[in-house]
């Protein structure tokens, strides 16, 4: 299992974690996702390799994004 970490900026409650969450959940190879918007840290656990530009484009167009 491989792990990436990402941070994310905009989520503001615990609606924000599972909107994200299930946001990156859809992208093919991801097992899971734990999101907290204190920090803004969201974790990603997935199998082989993950498009990192799929997960960005979906976390943007829903009005979140990734600091880099």
């Amino acid at each position: 299992m491989n792990v990436m970490n990402i941070k994310v900026r905009g989520m503001m409650c615990d609606g924000c974690e599972k909107r994200v969450q299930n946001i990156i959940f859809k992208v093919n190879g991801v097992k899971s996702v734990k999101a907290d918007y204190i920090t803004g840290n969201v974790k990603i656990e997935y199998l082989g390799k993950v498009n990192f530009s799929e997960i960005k484009r979906l976390i943007e167009n829903n009005d979140y994004f990734i600091e880099e």
